[in-house]
């Protein structure tokens, strides 16, 4: 079983940074792909930003490419999310998950931490 806990979200003006971060259980981290997702009110849940196992490759979907950055760092088996220059668009529920042994599904969510972005 694989627990994974998000934090960092919150209130922020338009244009201002957050970073979301995602602490997970379990002994090997290194192997698990890392995503983030969001859902906003009213919305379907949608992937934003996705990373390999050892972090080499990401992928963005194009509304937040050159703003969000994922990272992981598996010392610490913790992604993270860095958002800059959010807008009120990004306003939603954002949700870390875990591909650990089905390489065609996410197979752990987090909670999930609300961040509000006001204009």
């Amino acid at each position: 079983q694989v627990q994974l806990v998000e934090s960092g979200g919150g209130l922020v003006q338009a244009g201002g940074s957050l970073r979301l971060s995602c602490a997970a259980s379990g002994r090997t981290f290194s192997s698990y792909v890392m995503g983030w997702f969001r859902q906003a009110p009213g919305k379907e849940r949608e992937s934003v930003a996705q990373i390999s196992r050892g972090g080499g490759d990401t992928y963005y979907t194009d509304s937040v490419k050159g703003r969000f950055t994922i990272s992981k760092d598996n010392a610490k088996k913790t992604v993270y999310l860095q958002m800059n220059s959010l807008k009120p668009e990004d306003t939603a529920v954002y949700y870390c998950a875990a591909k650990v042994a089905n390489p065609d599904d996410w197979d752990y969510w987090g909670q999930g931490t609300q961040v509000t972005v006001s204009s």
